[in-house]
């Protein structure tokens, strides 16, 4: 599908890895109508036959059967942010009489992707029409009685990019063969959600900062207070996320306003280990109005939405991802350790084995020994001999890799897509005590494009929300797509009920610890295995503390 584009920039590969977080993942167009009577017929994403009526705080809605699921898409948590820019949202405005909740809601103004073509045919054309009305969610429930576990996803794309409109990101299937409740998240992005004002802009916007996690926050008490009417437990909500979305699940592990919100969590090749700086954060708003030619954050306020995205693409040193504002979140929420809010919340973190093969500009074409001797000497920071040691390792342990598979492997173990969710399960197994931390590695690689894409960041994503015929494109057509769908959508399940991944399809999965750091594979043959690669773990932590400060 076409994706619209903003002042003809694209986003290129340092703007999308910008935040804490990398890009991954990425609504139709569907607003608030006042009156007692609401249709939103606008954009894509109906489903079904007419649903029950379900009572929420602001207003009865109702959605549609789709098989055995009833799925409830638009449902606003928020209320409009137009006319309130940069701030905290208020709560939805209450309707009276019925909202159709057919359709998915609109997507945050947001900047293109560059993710490959083949994760790319997931978004929908509607996500090019975000809006400041963004701040809705979609439910889909077996039934709107029982008592169901929760689990609540947050998107990927940084935190500048995508929606949960995206077509893998359906709920349908994972709810409906496994009996719980699926909510996804929309909520504002980039400079509309992750502008730090508060040293900026007064009093009156000591709270804008970290506004997009805020509406993150605000959707999960949606949650603890509606979800029951929609056959939901919610005292047993797990959130989970991707990429940008891993990173906002680590955030919220980390912010006083979200805890007791949430009982499990589950970060899928995205962390937030650190945050970004209050004083970084503040330098980039005050370049970012330089380049808008403002001196105000109310001049801001009235510019066109356009406007202000034309100016973040052209912004150097703007940094758009959670900031440490010692309020919302008093610190990074893995630094210097675990988070004590979230202490007592069983956690699962992984990555696939190929992150960085995600990006648009990937090829897949081969090369040799000095280009492989090249790439990692550059993205290391090492001298000669560190490199060719560190490939020799890799290459010894690898015998039938080519030069490019080395260069992908290793160029994932150096990046923050692997450093960032290993810290994270370190930090939290140091903490030790309260609740468990489950560490898993993604190596199934898909077969599309003559395999050149290997395990590339997002493929794991359908195998989890049991989307595999809805993703050809990423995963192919093959048999063996099911038994490991089954496989990984079976261990977030449980692990959403009771905190623990294991059923009987995987072998014994043990919580990871420092000694033994117990890894779960998933492949078509899923292996449990103690410290992985721990060889090239530990050389790799040898050159980087010996390395020369740049």
């Amino acid at each position: 599908m076409k994706t619209r584009k903003v002042a003809s920039h694209e986003m290129d590969r340092r703007s999308f890895l910008g935040g804490s977080v990398f890009g991954g993942s990425l609504l139709t167009a569907a607003g608030l109508i006042s009156g007692s009577s609401f249709s939103l017929a606008r954009g894509a994403g109906k489903t079904g036959s007419a649903g029950p009526a379900v009572e929420t705080t602001s207003g009865k809605v109702r959605g549609a059967v789709s098989g055995k699921i009833i799925a409830f898409k638009g449902v606003p948590y928020g209320a409009t942010t137009e006319g309130a820019r940069f701030l905290p949202a208020s709560k939805p405005q209450p309707w009276s009489g019925m909202r159709d909740a057919l359709e998915l809601g609109p997507a945050s103004p947001e900047i293109p992707s560059t993710l490959i073509p083949e994760s790319m045919a997931q978004q929908p054309a509607g996500d090019a029409n975000g809006t400041e009305d963004c701040l809705h969610l979609n439910v889909w429930t077996p039934s709107h009685s029982g008592k169901r576990p929760v689990m609540v996803w947050f998107h990927g794309g940084g935190y500048s990019a995508g929606s949960a409109n995206w077509k893998m990101y359906d709920g349908t299937n994972l709810a409906g063969k496994h009996d719980v409740v699926v909510v996804t998240v929309n909520h504002r992005l980039n400079v509309f959600g992750y502008l730090h004002l508060a040293d900026i802009g007064g009093e009156k916007f000591a709270n804008a900062s970290n506004v997009g996690m805020l509406d993150c926050i605000q959707a999960l008490e949606w949650v603890r207070d509606n979800i029951a009417n929609f056959g939901g437990d919610p005292k047993n909500v797990t959130i989970f996320g991707q990429s940008g979305g891993g990173g906002k699940v680590s955030t919220l592990m980390g912010m006083p306003g979200a805890k007791g919100l949430f009982h499990r969590a589950i970060a899928q090749s995205g962390s937030n280990v650190m945050g970004q700086s209050r004083e970084r954060a503040t330098a980039g708003a005050r370049a970012y109005m330089a380049t808008l030619g403002v001196k105000t954050v109310e001049e801001m306020q009235k510019l066109p939405i356009a406007d202000l995205l034309k100016a973040m693409r052209a912004t150097r040193g703007l940094n758009l991802s959670p900031v440490v504002d010692g309020k919302t979140l008093p610190s990074g929420p893995f630094d210097p350790g675990s988070s004590p809010f979230s202490a007592n919340v069983p956690f699962m973190v992984g990555s696939t084995e190929t992150e960085i093969t995600w990006n648009a500009n990937f090829k897949g074409e081969e090369i040799d020994e000095a280009a492989l001797h090249q790439r990692i000497k550059d993205s290391a920071k090492l001298d000669d001999a560190a490199t060719n040691q560190l490939i020799a390792l890799y290459r010894k342990n690898r015998p039938k890799a080519s030069p490019l598979d080395l260069a992908l492997i290793i160029g994932t173990d150096i990046s923050n897509f692997r450093t960032g969710t290993d810290a994270e399960a370190e930090r939290r197994a140091m903490a030790g005590g309260q609740a468990p931390v489950y560490k898993y590695y993604f190596q199934w690689y898909s077969p599309v494009r003559g395999g050149v894409l290997r395990s590339f960041h997002t493929l794991d994503i359908p195998f989890v929300f049991e989307n595999i015929d809805i993703t050809i494109s990423m995963n192919g057509s093959g048999p063996e797509r099911q038994p490991l769908a089954d496989k990984m959508s079976d261990a977030w399940v449980a692990f959403a009920r009771t905190g623990n991944p294991n059923h009987k399809l995987i072998p014994k999965w043990e919580p990871f610890n420092l000694e033994q750091r117990a890894t779960m594979i998933f492949n078509n043959e899923c292996k449990a295995v103690n410290d992985p690669w721990k060889e090239e773990r530990l050389l790799r932590q040898s050159l980087k503390a010996n390395q020369a400060p740049a």
